[in-house]
């Protein structure tokens, strides 16, 4: 009897996966094969096609399998997947980011969001000679140890792991605050500021569905940081070029000391890079003491991708026209839930946005943690009946892409009817 590919995985993967959320067990169902996609479709090994507001978590502006992109990629294979050594590409990347960032003036290219995180964290402790760093309560940051964390005992405070692997001195040297808490941030500089290396920050969380930062909060964190002697990193992955031609400190108005991108600067292929300071930036080898390497960071065929993104945003910036689109998806998801009785928060951002079974917006994860899941995980199950996918966990956003359609707007809604109904 053939195994089913279910079986097939679980019995070659820890899990059946390669990244957990992709198991669905958040929304208590058998995970999806993907087979193919384009546009704003993905399709399964069972033949279903799926509107996809998950968008492999953020990467693809323009869809899936965008024509400019696929091209890029085509044109770059036939050159060579790997050299090891510089290409033109990579400056030519290196030189966009720095145009659309300034507070940008050195960029190292890398192979994840996650490893320009990890890079950053190194970078900030060889710059000031300090040990520890300061993050938000549910801001992923990726799964090095001293970001894989979560809050201790107290509200705000030393954080304990939150992995099995990571060492509890290694989390000892992390602090946690609630996001948007400014008595939190104010309470840990003051007890820990002479060795605080760093606070990093996603700008606008999005890894606890969608939080946005309170008026002044940011401006915040860049005066404390000032006033310790700290560094301030933005985690952009997600934000950077999804709002606009460069990233939420573009239009805050803040700037960080560091900057971690990754997502839509690959075009939908592995990538990610760090960004800031000359002076800080150049503590990086080969010409300073932070020692930092990857093979395959520049990789000539994520950077032609990346590359065939980003000029296109600049050339054709679709931001207006996304936001107004996402808004209008928005309303009519909430006159739907209106109609049916049902009470949701949906806070948007952009062409993000997230669904919360609660009374009001939450501010920071533990009320995140307080809102109705089960909720979340039934819609999920209902919009899948009706062709609709979500990112599989209450924890996650969707996005919106530029080859979502009126048609699919309509359909889109008529799930949403169904599944509040």
């Amino acid at each position: 009897m053939e195994l089913s590919l279910k079986e097939r995985a679980l019995a070659a993967m820890p899990g059946g996966v390669n990244s957990p959320v992709r198991a669905f067990r958040s929304v208590r169902r058998d995970p999806l094969f993907a087979k193919r996609a384009h546009g704003p479709y993905i399709e399964t090994e069972d033949g279903e096609v799926l509107i996809d507001y998950c968008l492999s978590f953020g990467p693809l502006i323009f869809g899936h399998a965008p024509d400019v992109v696929v091209e890029a990629i085509a044109r770059a294979t036939r050159l060579g997947t790997s050299f090891a050594v510089t290409t033109r590409a990579e400056i030519e990347m290196a030189e966009l980011i720095k145009s659309a960032f300034p507070s940008i003036e050195r960029v190292r290219l890398v192979s994840s969001g996650t490893e320009a995180c990890m890079t950053a964290v190194r970078v900030a402790r060889g710059f000031t000679g300090r040990t520890r760093i300061l993050k938000f309560s549910g801001c992923y940051h990726g799964h090095a140890d001293c970001l894989l964390v979560k809050a201790g005992s107290g509200v705000a405070g030393v954080a304990a792991a939150s992995s099995a692997g990571v060492p509890e001195p290694c989390a000892a040297n992390t602090l946690v605050a609630r996001y948007n808490y400014r008595e939190d941030v104010s309470t840990l500089v003051q007890e820990y500021g002479h060795d605080l290396a760093a606070i990093i920050v996603e700008p606008v969380a999005a890894n606890v569905g969608l939080i946005a930062p309170e008026p002044g909060f940011l401006e915040f964190l860049r005066a404390q940081a000032d006033a310790c002697g700290a560094l301030l990193v933005f985690d952009e992955v997600i934000s950077g070029f999804r709002f606009c031609f460069g990233g939420w400190q573009t239009l805050c108005g803040v700037r960080p000391d560091l900057t971690c991108l990754g997502k839509i600067i690959g075009g939908g292929l592995p990538v990610g890079a760090l960004g800031g300071r000359a002076e800080i930036m150049e503590r990086l080898a080969p010409i300073g003491d932070v020692y930092q390497a990857g093979t395959l960071s520049g990789n000539p065929i994520s950077i032609a991708a990346g590359l065939a993104v980003l000029r296109e945003l600049k050339r054709r910036p679709p931001y207006a026209e996304l936001e107004a689109r996402t808004r209008c998806l928005v309303e009519a998801i909430s006159s739907a839930a209106r109609a049916a009785g049902v009470v949701v928060q949906i806070p948007t951002l952009g062409s993000i946005f997230s669904l919360f079974f609660c009374d009001q917006p939450p501010r920071h994860f533990a009320e995140v943690l307080d809102t109705d899941k089960d909720a979340y995980i039934r819609m999920f199950h209902r919009l899948l009946e009706h062709r609709v996918y979500l990112p599989p966990s209450p924890f996650e956003v969707s996005f919106l892409s530029t080859a979502h359609d009126d048609a699919v707007f309509e359909q889109t809604a008529r799930a949403f009817a169904a599944a509040f109904a």
